[in-house]
Parts: structure tokens; C-alpha cells; sequence
């Protein structure tokens, strides 16, 4: 098995950092996008998530990993259950499943189970990427190539949270509900919108400028190549803390309080940048009480709305042909019309 960089020892990026972490806290606010340049270690944060990942409770043997707790079952698991049996369940690791860019609907979806039809003569579903990645992540690097098909098949999942096959015979439909994360180079081409809008948070991540910055990520990757198993061993203790941290502060989301004024500036901003429907205004509401968690504050305040607004609402702007500034910089102005005569 592959050893992953540890989240902690990447340097810079701390932005998409962040981005990562609040989704982490709260998977309701929908995923990160994050476009930039080639080697900026997006890939390499984003599969290094799983080590922050509390365990989960799964049924045992669940394809799925059905939560045992909730109503919201597969058909194997429901089928147990009306006939009186008790899911046992199990502690396991959240998944992070990555879907490849050369995947094929069927290894997505899932699929006839061909070797047991061959040999057994039994109709049999082989599970896909969407039933592993069920309760947990789905990432797709080079998000911004993957085929139209597979695009659409993505939306129709993430909205309804189930994936319905009927095809071979099979008539099948079980959770899907997972967080979706990708990465890309916009220079590489442009994402659908209907797929931009599941995203919550988009990032935009550029090459470090700092020399220092440039050398300490060199030195750092080079020791992790040279001896992996010691250079974790060494990051041990940061993990374990920010492990700590981002548990602590899901067990607190609840309790953070987001006042209806604040509400209403992040309404105002939406409105004034044209934002289309009302997912900006949810996924600024969600984000900003991840952060305030995050930073163990009981109430959200303008700080937190200023550091969100950039991330949950650039990618849903609307392209004006009179102004040809790029949408941070457009929040950033809109924000400074706002919040000018506003105290933190």
C-alpha cells in the first residue's frame, strides 16, 4: 500500500488547506475544487486527507457501508433487517476513493458480476467507485477532462444521493452519498457549470513566489521519498493534534451560533454578485460555522464571512463581458462596498 505525505508537513497552500479541513468538519457544505498550476500539490493534499479521518461505524460485511443507525440502508441491509435480524456493525476507516480519468461507466456504477454469472450461473451486482465511496470522498483529478457521460451520471448521484442501475437485468439502487473533491488545470480546459455548482468551495492555488517557501517543499519531499515510514513517523504528533482538532470542533458545530445579521450581509453579497439560487448563500452559511468551530469560537463573526466568501461563492459568478477581473476579485470588491464601515 502507498504511503501518503503527511497533510501537516505540506508547506504553503494554506488556503486549500482550510478548504479541505472545513469539508472535512462539516461534508454537508459539498466538496472542494481546486484548479492550479502543475505541481502545487494538489493531488498530494487531497489524498493525504485520509489520515485525518476519524473512524466510522459500518454494518460489518456492507458493501455499502451502511450506517447502522439510520434509515438510510441498501436493499441487503433493509432486507436483514425486515426479517428481524441485527446489523452488526464495525468500526472502519472513511473512505477516499479516487475515480480515474480512464474509468468506464460500469466500473463507476457498478456492473454484472461476469465471473459468478460464468461459473455459477448467478445474477450477481459488482459493486462500483460509488458504492465504495459511499459516507466518504470521492476524488477525481483532472476533473475538468472527464467524458460528458460520466459528468452527467456524477450530478444525477450527488443530487439525489443514490445511484440506480438498470441495465443486464439488474434492477439495483443504493446510497451514494459522499463528498466530492477534485483538482484540475484550468489551462487544460473548463468544467461544465451544472458540475461547478456541486462543488462547494473552489480554490485557486498558484506556484510559491517565496524562495524559501520553494526550498523547504523540496526538502521536505525529497526526505519523504528518500525514507517514508521515518519522515511520517516524525509529522506523528502534528497529525495526531490536527486529528484531534477537527473532531473536537465537529462535536462543537452545532453549537456555533451564526447571528441573522451575519446571514443577511452574506444574502446582500450573493444578491449583488448575481450568484444564481440559493446553494452560495447555504454553503457560506455551513462554511462559516465550520471555520468558527474550527477556531473554537461559539459565535461566527464578519472575520469568518471574509475569509469564506472567496471560496464558496468564486466559482458561482456569472461571466460579465464589461468587466474582465477575475472573480475573487470581484468579491474582494464587492466585499470592501459592504463591509467597509463594518467592525468585526
Amino acid at each position: 500500500m502507498a504511503l501518503n505525505f503527511p497533510f501537516t508537513a505540506i508547506v504553503s497552500q494554506a488556503e486549500m488547506k482550510l478548504a479541505i479541513i472545513l469539508c472535512t468538519i462539516d461534508p454537508s457544505i459539498g466538496g472542494v475544487l481546486i484548479f492550479g498550476d502543475r505541481g502545487t500539490g494538489k493531488s498530494t493534499t487531497i489524498r493525504s486527507l485520509a489520515s485525518l479521518l476519524p473512524e466510522m461505524k459500518s454494518v460489518a460485511a456492507c458493501h455499502y457501508h451502511c450506517d447502522p443507525d439510520s434509515s438510510n440502508l441498501c436493499t441487503d441491509c433493509l432486507a436483514k433487517k425486515a426479517s428481524g435480524q441485527k446489523l452488526s456493525s464495525q468500526l472502519i476507516s472513511v473512505p477516499v476513493v479516487d475515480l480515474p480519468l480512464g474509468a468506464t461507466e460500469d466500473r463507476v456504477v457498478g456492473a454484472l458480476d461476469i465471473e459468478k454469472a460464468l461459473t455459477q450461473g448467478i445474477k450477481s451486482f459488482e459493486p462500483g467507485l460509488l458504492a465504495k465511496a459511499n459516507r466518504g470522498y470521492l476524488y477525481i483529478d483532472e476533473v475538468n477532462l472527464l467524458e460528458d457521460h460520466l459528468v452527467d451520471l456524477l450530478i444525477d448521484v450527488a443530487a439525489s444521493g443514490e445511484n440506480i442501475i438498470e441495465r443486464e437485468g439488474l434492477s439495483i439502487r443504493h446510497p451514494a452519498r459522499f463528498v466530492l473533491i477534485g483538482s484540475g488545470n484550468p489551462e487544460e480546459g473548463e468544467l461544465r457549470p451544472q458540475m461547478l455548482d456541486r462543488f462547494g468551495l473552489s480554490i485557486e492555488v498558484r506556484t510559491p513566489t517565496d524562495f524559501k517557501e520553494r526550498v523547504s517543499i523540496i526538502k521536505k519531499r525529497d526526505e519523504f521519498e528518500r525514507n517514508p515510514e521515518q519522515f511520517i513517523a516524525q509529522c506523528q504528533e502534528e497529525e495526531l493534534e490536527l486529528k484531534k482538532k477537527i473532531s473536537k470542533s465537529k462535536k462543537m458545530l452545532d453549537k456555533v451560533e451564526v447571528d441573522d445579521s451575519l446571514l443577511e450581509l452574506a444574502t446582500k453579497l450573493c444578491a449583488h454578485l448575481g450568484t444564481d439560487g440559493l446553494r452560495g448563500e447555504l454553503t457560506v452559511l455551513r462554511a462559516v460555522r465550520a471555520l468558527a468551530a474550527f477556531e473554537g469560537k461559539k459565535k461566527a463573526n464578519l472575520g469568518h464571512l471574509k475569509k469564506i466568501a472567496p471560496m464558496a461563492l468564486g466559482h458561482r459568478l456569472r461571466r460579465n463581458p464589461l468587466d474582465d477581473s477575475s472573480s475573487n476579485v470581484r468579491i474582494e470588491r464587492a466585499m470592501q462596498e459592504f463591509f467597509a464601515d463594518t467592525s468585526k
